[in-house]
């Protein structure tokens, strides 16, 4: 069973600055990819960025030039660094890890942590 604690939401004014941690637990392959997603209220869930074991990165148009996403594969830990933030950021961000073994894909998701930007 995969494990994915978040952490590091909170309020901050627009303009501001979060920095979101995700730490992996369990057992899963190695090959994977790490991102985030959020859900405003009302919304459906959506990808902020991913980023795959080797590096690969991918940004939804809304975020690019504001939010940077990393990890550490030696600590199976993925972030989220969030600038310029807007009222409309505001939302449940989750972690979510995902990998293949064979055709079979398998999804693991965080409980989520709460940011609140205020204008």
């Amino acid at each position: 069973q995969v494990q994915l604690v978040e952490s590091g939401g909170g309020l901050v004014q627009a303009g501001g600055s979060l920095r979101l941690s995700c730490a992996a637990s369990g057992t899963f392959s190695s090959a994977n990819v790490m991102g985030w997603h959020r859900q405003a209220p009302g919304k459906q869930r959506e990808l902020v960025a991913t980023i795959t074991s080797s590096g690969t990165t991918h940004y939804a148009d809304f975020v690019k030039g504001r939010f940077t996403i990393s990890r550490d594969n030696a600590k199976n830990e993925v972030f989220l660094q969030m600038n310029s933030l807007k009222p409309d950021d505001t939302g449940v961000y989750y972690c979510n890890v995902f990998y293949y073994r064979s055709t079979r894909r398998y999804d693991y998701w965080g409980q989520g942590t709460q940011v609140t930007v205020s204008s």
